[in-house]
């Protein structure tokens, strides 16, 4: 049952990314946010990573290819392709394009590692998907038809299908390795791939845009709750629970997304998100916690 808390932990801290990442997308690039928001967690976790560096080591010697791929995905991708796509999408499309990560799970994993599914998780993942679409629609059909899709909008894709490959691959993380080791080692990699593109893109090596208290106080935020917090509470459960289970839990991320844009923007909760949190508690529930399989 603790995996499971982490898993709704990490997707809450999640949720605040979404928030804080548009809330300065004015302020700050993509690019710059990215990169020292992972520079600024190296920072932090570099004396851990010194005192264990050993084992690191000699593990990156080994399988360093599948570490930098970790690196690339996890840290580099997934964040840097989220903050380009909330330049220029709307938060709704962004969360209905996000909740579409455990389908994406469940293709890749049938495709490439031939995972079963069973039909009580399926309808479980319908359930689920339905309540996402309610929610994000507000409660009215109609509003399907005043989406519109932007070149963020395929940012987001990217992401969804960064992510959704880092989770299913989890399963070959090396096992000489801790959690927080390999957190550790994926962060330093990412960084690393992250500050080449930093560089190339013409960036400098500056803080000037923390003088603004919004930018400081919400990358403070993400360094902290996104990323160290939910990267471990996400990696350490995927590798008990599974990665179509896991995925399952990126469903909440429009409930949350809606609370803390009560509490940070002022936004009302109407009675169409309790409609959409039944639905999607419902749905985790059958492809989660339900034990039973429906043949």
């Amino acid at each position: 049952m603790k995996y499971y808390m982490f898993l709704v932990l990490a997707v809450l801290f999640w949720s605040g990314n979404f928030i804080f990442g548009k809330l300065v997308s004015n302020n700050i690039t993509p690019m710059q946010l990215s990169f020292y928001r992972w520079f600024f967690v190296l920072i932090l976790l570099l004396p851990y990573i010194l005192v264990h560096y050993k084992n690191i080591l000699l593990v990156l010697k080994k399988k360093y290819l599948l570490i930098i791929i970790f690196g690339a995905l996890g840290i580099a991708g997934f964040n840097t392709f989220l903050y380009y796509g909330l330049q220029t999408t709307t938060a709704t499309n962004a969360l209905l394009i996000n909740s579409s990560t455990p389908i994406f799970i469940i293709i890749l994993g049938t495709l490439i590692f031939r995972t079963a599914i069973s039909k009580i998780q399926l309808i479980g993942i319908l359930i689920s998907t339905i309540g996402v679409i309610y929610l994000i629609l507000k409660g009215e059909i109609n509003h399907i038809f005043e989406l519109k899709f932007t070149v963020g909008d395929l940012w987001i894709i990217a992401a969804c299908i960064d992510w959704a490959l880092y989770t299913i691959l989890l399963k070959y993380k090396p096992k000489e390795l801790t959690s927080f080791e390999f957190f550790g080692i994926t962060t330093f990699i990412g960084t690393i791939i992250l500050a080449l593109i930093f560089f190339y893109q013409g960036y400098s090596f500056e803080f000037s845009f923390l003088e603004k208290d919004e930018v400081l106080y919400s990358l403070i935020y993400i360094v902290i709750f996104p990323s160290i917090l939910s990267f471990y509470f996400w990696n350490i459960s995927a590798m008990e629970v599974g990665a179509n289970k896991t995925g399952q839990f990126t469903h909440l991320m429009p409930i949350f997304g809606s609370i803390l844009a009560y509490l940070f923007l002022g936004e009302v909760l109407e009675f169409y998100h309790f409609v959409g949190i039944i639905l999607i508690g419902t749905g985790i529930y059958l492809s989660i916690f339900l034990k039973k399989e429906v043949n």
